[in-house]
């Protein structure tokens, strides 16, 4: 990949061809003209989510230029915008699209190669955060009361004693979502439903402002499923920012308000009846088909002098 952060202009070489473009996409909500089409841009507005300044006095959470890699071959790829304090975002994209590594960049699990996440003045407490259920080893032998507590440690800190409080905060998230009584149980001992309903507890326990989601629907029950889909409108209702990593498009159109459709890079966001277009839907197809797995990140300022 040969990019020019002057010019904004990029070359990525595809299994076919290479392409140039201008990375100034334009206001939207908006997707790359079709066929396989790259950019290393600084600057991205996308559906309304333009930064001003570098920050928005109503943004929870702002990507600023964003690029996340592994071993210098970008997984998210120059992304800028922002999620509106108290929205609700799915993020949604084809296999391989970065969706998961972005959401763990707003987490802050993973660090930009280049870029940055600004929170704000969001402390780490206030954020909860859900991984994919294959990346949470239940084989520890933990109670459901035991997990769903953990999500008091950011308020009580790792030198202080669970209290009664607490215990009877744990009973009264578990009866919210549908397992009063489970205290005792191994999680070991769980359905998968079951065991997400509890994970989704331990985010009640934690009352974070920001709720981060990742692919929390896949491969459990469709009643368990309509159960937390109700949770997580709950929560939105509260104003709470929640953002979901989503593959069932559906499901997206009929519950979550606002989307960000990406394929490494941002292909549109905003308002989800305009983002999840046949169009959209095909640029995002075409630009994870042709992407190279072989792109490096693009030459900063700083390397290149």
């Amino acid at each position: 990949m040969v990019c020019n952060t002057v010019t904004n202009s990029c070359r990525l070489l595809s299994r076919e061809n290479s392409f140039c473009l201008d990375s100034r996409l334009r206001a939207g909500p908006i997707g790359l003209e079709a066929g396989p089409v790259f950019s290393c841009g600084a600057d991205i507005a996308l559906a309304g989510h333009r930064l001003v300044g570098g920050h928005s006095m109503s943004a929870a959470i702002a990507l600023e230029n964003l690029t996340v890699a592994y071993e210098r071959r970008p997984a998210v790829h120059h992304i800028s915008g922002r999620f509106e304090a108290g929205s609700l975002t799915a993020i949604v994209g084809p296999n391989g699209a970065g969706k998961s590594t972005l959401i763990k960049a707003i987490a802050g699990t993973m660090k930009p190669a280049q870029g940055r996440v600004d929170r704000g003045r969001l402390a780490t407490r206030t954020i909860g955060y859900l991984p994919q259920a294959a990346e949470i080893d239940r084989s520890f032998p933990l109670s459901v009361a035991d997990t769903v507590s953990m999500g008091a440690w950011h308020s009580i800190g790792p030198f202080r004693s669970l209290t009664r409080n607490h215990a009877r905060l744990t009973g009264e998230a578990l009866s919210t979502v549908g397992l009063e009584g489970f205290e005792g149980r191994s999680v070991g001992s769980l359905s998968s439903g079951q065991f997400q309903r509890v994970l989704f507890a331990r985010l009640l326990l934690q009352d974070a402002s920001v709720i981060l989601l990742d692919e929390p629907f896949t491969a459990i029950d469709a009643r368990t499923t309509r159960d937390l889909l109700e949770l997580v409108r709950a929560w939105h209702g509260q104003g709470r920012t929640v953002i979901a990593v989503l593959h069932d498009i559906e499901q997206v159109r009929q519950h979550f308000p606002q989307t960000l459709l990406m394929a490494r890079e941002a292909i549109a966001w905003g308002e989800t009846s305009q983002v999840l277009s046949a169009a959209n839907l095909r640029k995002a197809r075409n630009m994870a088909e042709y992407w190279s797995p072989d792109a490096l990140l693009c030459d900063s300022e700083d390397e290149r002098s």
